[in-house]
Formats: C-alpha cells, structure tokens, sequence
C-alpha cells in the first residue's frame, strides 16, 4: 500500500500522486507497487531491504539518495511467543521525496498519518527523519514501561503458583527484551554515524533534536538493560519459589497420608482371624475407633510440633 501526504495549509493531506516534497508512506507492497516505486527513481535494493524483517539499521549513500534502515518496536499481541519484537523501518532521502518503507504498519508512524504531530512539515525532510528517530525511541521507553507492568502482575501470581506457566510467561517477556536491547543498540550505532555525515549540521535545531534523539535512545538502552537484568534475576528467584512452593505441597500431602495410615494400621490388625484383645467385649469397636483417634491426634501433634504440615 502507497499513500502520499504533503503539507497543505499546515494540516496533512492525502495526495493522488507524489509530488515534490511530499511524504510517501509503503507498507508491504506489491510486486506492482515496487515498480511505480522503481519509476520514481528509487534504487530496487532501497525498497528491498526494509522488506526483510531481518534488516539490521544502518544507512547506504548511493547517486545522492540517502537510505536509513531503523530497527523500530513492534507489538505483536500478548498471546505471541514474543509479544514485543522489533522490525526495520527504511526511511529514503531524495531530493524530491521523503519515502518511508516497513513490512508491515509501524506505530511510529501512525502519530505522522494522525496528523498529531505538531510542527510536522513534509518538505523539512532532515527534521522529519529526526522526528521519527525520536518518536522511535520514545515508543521502545513506552513499550518498556508496558512490560514492566505485565512483568510487576505476573511477580503477583508466582508467589502462589506451583506451576511453570507464569515462569513461561516471563520467559516471553525475556525475549522481547533482548530484541529490545539488540536493536536500540545497533540504532545508537546507525545514529552516530548520521552524526558524523554532519548531514542535520545545515539548522541548528536539527543538531539539537539529533542530540536529544541520542539521549532517549540511551536512556532506552539502560531501561531495557535494567530490566533484562532485573527480570532475569527474578525467573532464577521465582524458579526456587515454585520448587519450594511444590516441597510444601507435597510434604503436606505426605503428612496426610501418614496420618491416614495410622487408623487404617490399627482397623488391619482388628481384621485378622487370631486371637486379638478386647475381642470378646461388647464395646471393643468404641475402643478402637477412640484408639485410632488418639493414634491420630498424637501424630498430628508431632507433625505440628517440627512443622511438618
């Protein structure tokens, strides 16, 4: 899908036909659409790479053409085997156009087609990529603070779990953050070397807005590390509670078991064909069932005396 946006009146809007200075935003195209691509003078390889959801972030300079590949967050829905992943954002500089290129629809760029980014201009096409480098790390910082709480509800239930399903769940969460963390990190790397092109040096402002977009991407990096880090510790902790959590529940189940014995025992020696005291008396069965009870209570005792239970 191509759609071209261009700023009319200070407000976005929809163009049938790129023109320049505008903004053309393609998710996942079609053979077809690759090609009206290719008619605009974007090199074949430019509209590939994004495409593949292994793409590291990096740029390429050819004949004046500047290509940005961003590793960008992506949620893939809580019932994923990763529910936060990452895939490459390919941002295209010309001297036309601006061209944004993902496999499928980044969120980043949603707050761009919303129109509720403020001060966005089309033709500013410098500011226009440090704008969505910025909202790319404020979307990982975002992501991160959701992970943390799903992270907070899952420490709630393994307190009482005996089970590896909220182990499992970490472990999804564990994942996520690795991606996180290997992807704002090969970001920093594409970053600095955009700093060193000295291409945002024309307007001050874009120097500054650089600089603050390398400041967020590093604050991510050490809250997606502190949290990696804090959410490994807690799998090893929580691994120990539910084993101990299982000891409990077996070792209140083995008491029981013992204490069903002990009246079973004393009924199986009253049930053998010999000579047997009390056999004769009329209240012998009383006897035993207070004998069993007693056997009963005794250990019951001794089992909550050393904690047993």
């Amino acid at each position: 899908m191509i759609t071209t946006y261009k700023n009319v009146d200070t407000q976005l809007s929809i163009l049938p036909e790129p023109v320049n200075g505008s903004w053309i935003n393609v998710i996942n195209p079609s053979l077809e659409e690759i090609n009206q691509l290719e008619g605009l003078g974007i090199p074949l390889d430019y509209i590939n790479y994004p495409l593949d959801l292994d793409e590291r972030a990096r740029t390429e300079r050819e004949n004046g053409e500047l290509l940005i590949v961003l590793r960008i967050p992506y949620y893939q829905g809580k019932s994923a085997d990763i529910p936060y992943s990452t895939i490459p954002l390919g941002i295209i500089l010309t001297d036309r156009f601006l061209i944004t290129i993902s496999k499928m629809e980044a969120s980043v760029i949603k707050e761009f087609e919303a129109g509720r980014a403020r001060g966005l201009s089309t033709s500013k096409r410098n500011r226009f990529v440090l704008r969505i480098l910025f909202n790319a790390a404020n979307q990982y910082l975002s992501y991160l603070r959701e992970i943390n709480k799903t992270v907070d509800a899952l420490e709630d239930q393994l307190q009482q779990s005996t089970r590896n399903k909220e182990v499992l769940e970490l472990l999804k969460y564990q994942k996520s953050l690795t991606l996180f963390t290997t992807a704002l990190k090969s970001n920093e790397l594409m970053m600095e070397r955009l700093r060193r092109s000295h291409i945002f040096e024309t307007y001050p402002e874009d120097e500054d807005l650089l600089e603050d977009v390398l400041t967020e991407n590093r604050q991510a990096i050490e809250m997606t590390n502190i949290s990696s880090n804090i959410l490994s510790s807690m799998m090893d902790a929580f691994a120990s509670i539910i084993s101990n959590n299982l000891n409990g529940v077996m070792k209140f189940l083995a008491s029981v078991t013992i204490l069903l014995s002990l009246p079973t025992m004393i009924a199986s020696f009253y049930g053998m064909n010999v000579n047997l005291p009390l056999q004769d008396h009329p209240s012998a069965f009383f006897f035993i069932l207070l004998l069993s009870a007693l056997t009963g209570i005794c250990a019951a005792y001794i089992f909550w005396k050393r904690d047993w239970f």
